[in-house]
């Protein structure tokens, strides 16, 4: 039976990612910081899943954690970095030590599990969690943004150096679109309205059916969403209107209608008590259903149809 890790899957994309593992057949070591859910999870699966608490910011925490889970099950054959942390604030008011936590947890988290991943692994995949706003940015989480950016090239480069090693391992990222998780419940909010996935809004289902493309294929990049396609290319062909479309709705499609209640639960420093599930308040908005490509086909289809249309046209012209 294989093993597969899971940092930060006691709730939102990281649980929708071992439902799936275990439908599947996987035992699944799962890391997170919020103890309730992890005993509930234990609870519920038995066996099946193996729980321990830690702080993936915490390098040291975390290599212990891994290591027990290692001793119950095994090295795992899969690896998944979902952990992460945002801040809903413009940057003027995020102060160094919280735009330092969201960058420890969101990027160095990641960072922290691949390396103990390689350390451990002999083979397998290695999927790193990644978003649309790695290729565009929005406003009011710089922060975020910057850390899934630097996921981007982390990634590749480490990715290479696998390669150049000759190590039967493969590091996958997976382009995240706006989901519904519980993020927009406990993340630190300076808006005068409560937070939420700007629309169109995925279950995180999809998500998790986005990393398990990614575990079967071992493809460097999967999008998921045919928004998070539109952010991607949008960005290469047309930054500055992007900046300009970005700063007019970029803030406003993070508003719900629902005022902030004050004060609100807030998971960054340590976690809130909120159920062991996928998903957070959105479920009546979000979509079961979105488009799940490969990035580097989709790279090729729209590049390469471009210079054929191009030809066609030269053609015609001609």
């Amino acid at each position: 039976m294989t093993s597969a890790i899971v940092l930060g899957g006691s709730a939102g994309i990281g649980h929708a990612v071992v439902l799936k593992l275990l439908d599947r057949g996987h035992v699944v070591g799962v890391v997170a910081r919020g103890k309730k859910r992890l005993e509930k999870m234990s609870a519920e699966f038995g066996d099946r899943v193996a729980c321990q608490s830690a702080d993936v910011a915490d390098p040291q925490a975390l290599r212990q954690a891994v290591g027990n889970l290692i001793r119950d099950l095994g090295a795992p054959a899969i690896w998944v970095n979902c952990a992460m942390a945002t801040s809903f604030s413009p940057f003027s008011k995020v102060g160094p030590p919280e735009f330092q936590r969201i960058m420890d947890v969101t990027f160095m988290g990641q960072v922290n599990g691949t390396r103990l991943a390689i350390e451990h692994m002999a083979s397998g995949r290695i999927i790193c969690i990644g978003s649309g706003l790695s290729y565009r940015s929005v406003p009011n989480q710089a922060a975020y943004c910057a850390a899934k950016h630097a996921i981007n090239g982390f990634s590749s480069s480490v990715r290479s150096e696998l390669k150049r090693d000759d190590r039967d391992l493969d590091i996958s990222l997976v382009q995240l679109p706006a989901v519904n998780t519980p993020q927009f419940d406990w993340a630190l909010n300076r808006m005068a309205k409560k937070p939420q996935p700007a629309p169109p809004i995925f279950a995180p289902s999809v998500a998790a059916e986005g990393v398990m493309k990614a575990i079967d294929t071992g493809a460097r990049e999967v999008f998921v969403g045919r928004s998070v396609l539109q952010l991607v290319f949008a960005q290469f062909i047309l930054p500055a209107w992007m900046d300009k479309k970005m700063a007019d709705s970029g803030v406003d499609a993070q508003k719900s209608d629902e005022p902030a209640s004050r004060p609100d639960p807030v998971n960054l420093y340590d976690p809130v008590d909120y159920p062991a599930r996928p998903e957070g308040s959105y479920s009546d908005d979000a979509t079961d259903t979105g488009w799940i490509v490969d990035a580097d086909y989709a790279r090729l289809a729209v590049f390469g149809g471009g210079a054929i249309l191009l030809f066609v046209l030269g053609l015609l012209i001609g």
